[in-house]
């Protein structure tokens, strides 16, 4: 009876130690990669990269300990002007036939506030790598209701410099600002 007592606490202890590690996906119909530049000066500008994987991978049911990652095909980038989009894929700005994916993969993650994280990543565009940090809100986990799965909500948020990653050098601040606003938005279901 002893001896059980002890294997039942030793058990108990390791798998309190233990942790599991889950991947969640995003949900495409419900997740979005979006950026806003401006434009001339006086007015913004938005657009999507609407083809897009992102991972989340965490041990902690608070996503304290959360590593995030991200592809996006530049091909798939949507500012509502179809001239526009096309510019955007050519060598002018993202090169989109040489460079066909830009990419996220987070470093660290900071706790910053009640459910805020500041992420901090290698950002590659344009064939250039850069780290960035950016700011993560987990919006929290809920069953959903239709499809019975667990469904975890996070918004990203940061800025960039467009120049840091050579995309549109020959077009001034002026004509489109260097500062690029990222915003995304997104479900995650467990893998």
């Amino acid at each position: 009876m002893k001896k059980s007592a002890i294997i039942l606490s030793a058990i108990f202890i390791l798998s309190a130690y233990t942790s599991v590690n889950t991947t969640w996906k995003n949900d495409k119909p419900h997740s979005q990669l979006g950026f806003t530049v401006t434009h001339l000066g006086v007015s913004d500008v938005s657009g999507t990269f609407n083809d897009f994987e992102a991972t989340v991978n965490s041990t902690k049911p608070d996503f304290s300990d959360a590593s995030f990652e991200l592809t996006a095909k530049v091909a798939s980038i949507e500012t509502r002007v179809e001239a526009r989009n096309n510019h955007l894929k050519s060598p002018d700005f993202f090169d989109a036939e040489k460079y066909p994916v830009l990419t996220f993969k987070s470093t660290s993650l900071t706790k910053n506030g009640n459910n805020s994280y500041k992420v901090t990543g290698d950002l590659t565009i344009h064939g250039v790598t850069k780290q960035v940090t950016m700011d993560v809100l987990y919006r929290g986990t809920v069953e959903n209701p239709m499809s019975k799965k667990q469904t975890a909500g996070f918004q990203l948020k940061g800025t960039i410099n467009r120049l840091d990653f050579g995309v549109g050098e020959k077009f001034p601040n002026m004509m489109v600002s260097n500062e690029v606003i990222i915003k995304a938005d997104g479900e995650f279901l467990v893998n």
